[in-house]
Parts: C-alpha cells; structure tokens; sequence
C-alpha cells in the first residue's frame, strides 16, 4: 500500500486545521502557503473533504474552511479511505474488487485479509487528536 500525495495532503490540511482550534475558517490561499501545497491541488483535495462532510466551507470575503467535527471525530483511517479510496495492500481484498478466479484456491488469501485487517485496524485507531498529542501513536 502507497499513500498518494492526496491523502497525505489531506491528511497534513486536517491536522492543521485540528491545530487551529476549529472556531476560524482557514482560507485556501493560506492553507496552501502553510503547507507548500499548490492551490489548484488543494482545491481538489478541499472538494472532496467538503462534499465528505469532513470540513464546513465559506466562500467569500472571510471565507474559507475548518474542521466540520471535534478533532477526536475524526478516524486516520476515514480521512485516508475518502481520499484513497482503499487501503488494501493487493487488489483482491479491496472494496468492490473484481472476483478473482483463484479466490476458493488461493493460500495467500487469508495472509492477505489478515493485513488488510490489522491495516484498517491501526488507521482506524488513530484519530486527528491523537496526532496532536506528543507525536501520536
């Protein structure tokens, strides 16, 4: 499993947001600027949040966003799934993966759920909070 830029992003923009306190919106320009991310890429990213539910969005003068939720609401694992969209190491295991012919014979099968289990386990354990607190994990 790689990480893509875009989860990582996100998940940099939601911690920083989680580091604000949430009572400001964060424009877009400075979130880019902050974080030495493009703004055309953030837009991006910062739609996908928004449509999610993850972040509350204003536009305008004084617009911008913030975190929708309590830092302590927020799952690595959730921020990292929505941008990702799976977290399975191979394709087989992944959500709607096309059905595999060697499925019922496959011996790795079963390593192979295993990891993806203690994956989605140890991302879902750690939640935006956690991050802030003295490294984490």
């Amino acid at each position: 499993m790689i990480v893509s830029t875009k989860g990582r992003y996100a998940l940099r923009v939601m911690v920083r947001f989680a580091q604000q306190g949430g009572d400001r919106y964060i424009p877009l320009k400075e979130i880019a600027e902050a974080e030495e991310i493009s703004q055309k890429y953030l837009e991006t990213i910062m739609t996908t949040l928004s449509k999610a539910g993850f972040v509350d969005a204003v536009h305008g003068k004084g617009g911008g966003y913030r975190l929708s939720r309590k830092p302590e609401e927020y799952t690595i694992g959730s921020i990292l799934k929505l941008t990702e969209g799976s977290l399975a190491a191979v394709s087989c295991t992944a959500q709607g993966a096309a059905a595999c012919s060697r499925t019922e014979c496959c011996q790795a099968k079963p390593m192979w759920d295993r990891l993806e289990k203690l994956i989605d386990d140890f991302f879902e354990g750690i939640t935006l909070a956690d991050l802030l607190k003295d490294g984490g994990v």
